[in-house]
Parts: structure tokens; sequence; C-alpha cells
């Protein structure tokens, strides 16, 4: 199989600063992927053989409960790790996930994992940090859930998504991957119901616009205004 070019991920963020052979090195035991729209790319508590780069496209990481219910972990974007149970001292996978389009996937089987740390230490600090901002941000929903009304949470969701993932367009920012009102429901604990007539609100005030699995923030200011509880400045 030919040898994946280091540009495929020499203009990442995370690899800033390496050089080509150490790029090289990093690519050594890669194998690209194509996934689906709605496709798993691996499953909740499945064994984790291996571990993941995304190049292209968008993914959600979906937790499912004892009792069948689904909550929207977080959206992995362009250039993150992801699935690196093996850095976590994990045997399986602790959720799911699924391309939220097409997809393009650098993946590397768990045995080239030891042999990345001791050639490229920055990789293993990049997982590192990502388990690191991910249990941040784990906590911070925690927080949310316990401490927040829902249209808080809704607000922080969309607001999150947007610094993510926001591209401009003509009448604001809109989160540039499909997702549904029941996407937004399960990121932030509630029903669709609520969600709907929240952003149905939202809309009639001129803070949102929704379409089909579309969502674009066209007054962030005042979306900010709510998301802190302070609608009336």
């Amino acid at each position: 199989m030919a040898r994946l070019d280091r540009t495929l991920i020499a203009s990442l963020p995370a690899f800033a600063g390496l050089s080509g052979p150490e790029l090289d090195a990093i690519l050594e035991g890669a194998r690209s992927a194509r996934h689906a729209r709605d496709s798993e790319i691996f499953s909740q508590d499945e064994e984790a053989d291996r571990f993941f780069l995304l190049l292209s496209g968008h993914i959600r990481v979906v937790r499912t409960s004892a009792q069948g219910h689904q909550v929207i972990a977080r959206y992995i974007n362009e250039g993150e790790l992801f699935g690196i149970a093996i850095a976590m001292g994990r045997t399986t996978y602790p959720a799911s996930a699924v391309a939220a389009v097409d997809c393009v996937v650098l993946t590397w089987p768990n045995s080239a994992w030891p042999d990345l740390q001791a050639k490229v230490p920055a990789f293993g600090a990049v997982a590192y940090q990502t388990i690191g901002a991910r249990l941040q941000d784990t906590q911070a929903r925690v927080m949310e859930m316990t401490t927040e009304q829902v249209e808080q949470r809704i607000a922080r969701t969309i607001l999150r998504l947007v610094r993510q993932s926001g591209r401009k367009v003509t009448d604001g920012v809109e989160i540039d991957f499909p997702i549904s009102r029941q996407d937004i429901a399960e990121m932030t604990g509630t029903t669709l119901h609520t969600v709907s007539r929240v952003l149905s609100a939202w809309e009639g005030d001129g803070i949102v616009r929704s379409g089909r699995r579309k969502v674009t923030v066209t007054d962030p200011h005042r979306l900010m205004l709510i998301a802190e509880s302070r609608k009336g400045d």
C-alpha cells in the first residue's frame, strides 16, 4: 500500500512545528478510510483495537444508557484525534462514533501506539491534551445540566458549536454541519418539544434561523446574553 503523504496532516494545528520526518513517522502505520454520512465508525463497548484522526467531515460522539437513552456527548471536528481509548487505559470504546457528514479518517492499530510515543512524543502530548480538554468540557456540561435553566443550556450548546464549527454566511454564523433539533435535545438533556419551542421563540426574536438540519445564529450577542442569563442587558 502506498505511503500516505505528509501534506495530509502538515497543516493541522495539532502537528504544527513537527519536522517532515516526524510527520512521516506518524503516518507510517496509518491507513485512510471513508465513512458515509450516518455510518458508524465504531460502537460503544466495542473492543478498542485502533485509534483515529478526522481529516475531513464531522463526527457525532453518542453515548447510550442501559435504558437505551441516547446522549450526544460532543462533535469531533477536522484535525482532532478520537477513539483514543488506548491513551485512557481502556480496552473498549466508551461511546459510539457516527459520521455526521461524509468523512475521511486516518486510523492506526493500537500496536502502533508505543512506537508513535517513542518516535514522536508530541503525538502523545496531543492525545493527552485532547483527553484533558474533553474532560474539562464534560465537567462544564455537567455543571450546566445541574445549575442552569434549559434555555441557557440550549444557548450555550449552540454557541459552543458555533465556536467550534461556525461558518460566516450573509445573515450570521451557521453551524457548518447538519444538526437537528433532536440532536440539540440530546446534547442538552431536554426534549425535542422544548428545543423546538425555544428555537421558534428565538427565530421570532431574530436571534437564530433554523431550517432542515441547519442552525444559523443571526444575533450572537443576544444569544450570549441568554446563555449568561442576562437577557435584559
